[in-house]
């Protein structure tokens, strides 16, 4: 069953652990590619200094971050890897989660014919990684996620013993906010992305 808007109308820090367990399903030439969501990193809006919307920023990309909660956000970055978020909150709050790491669930042999080469813990244990994995790349920005290109489908409840946060990766340029411990990932499973 998909989640509903209302799951999404809440502020990114609310949302991002409960995402843990819940299933990313993207429907590609006819087939769902689908894993289990292990890995988020929350992005709280115009004080976060580590947001694209960080001081009220509005550009062509960032749009999509003030919209309706239950949105995916999908931007490009170093020349070579899409990003799939998820838009939280309501309207005109900037909120949004980064998908950090999936467990493949359906698709498997779709996913390793996109992720050549690769073992099957490395298929989708990075966000760039994942978005290769299952298809996904800027056509779907500002997807609804109730529709039926991308959306987000109940999982299994997670257990708050499970749940591990830290401090978000790669955000070197946000100063006071590095620290924050946004990042929120299942403990001891194997596809949670690994920090460099």
């Amino acid at each position: 069953m998909k989640l509903l808007h209302s799951f999404y109308e809440r502020p990114a820090l609310n949302v991002a652990s409960d995402l843990l367990g819940k299933v990313l399903v993207r429907k590609w030439r006819g087939h769902n590619l689908s894993g289990i969501i292990v890995e988020t990193e929350a992005y709280c809006g115009p004080k976060d200094r580590a947001s694209h919307a960080f001081d009220g920023r509005r550009t062509r990309r960032t749009e999509t971050m003030y919209g309706m909660g239950g949105t995916a956000y999908v931007y490009f970055v170093y020349g070579m890897y899409n990003q799939f978020n998820v838009v939280t909150n309501v309207p005109d709050i900037p909120h949004a989660i980064l998908i950090r790491a999936l467990a493949p669930f359906e698709g498997l042999e779709w996913m390793r014919r996109r992720r050549q080469g690769q073992p099957d813990p490395n298929l989708t244990n990075g966000p760039g990684k994942l978005c290769i994995a299952l298809g996904i790349d800027r056509q779907l920005d500002r997807a609804d996620l109730l529709a039926d290109r991308v959306w987000i489908e109940d999982g299994e409840r997670i257990p708050a013993r499970q749940v591990v946060s830290g401090p978000r990766i790669g955000i070197d340029y946000a100063e006071e906010w590095i620290d924050k411990p946004w990042r929120f990932w299942l403990k001891r499973n194997s596809f949670v992305s690994r920090k460099r």
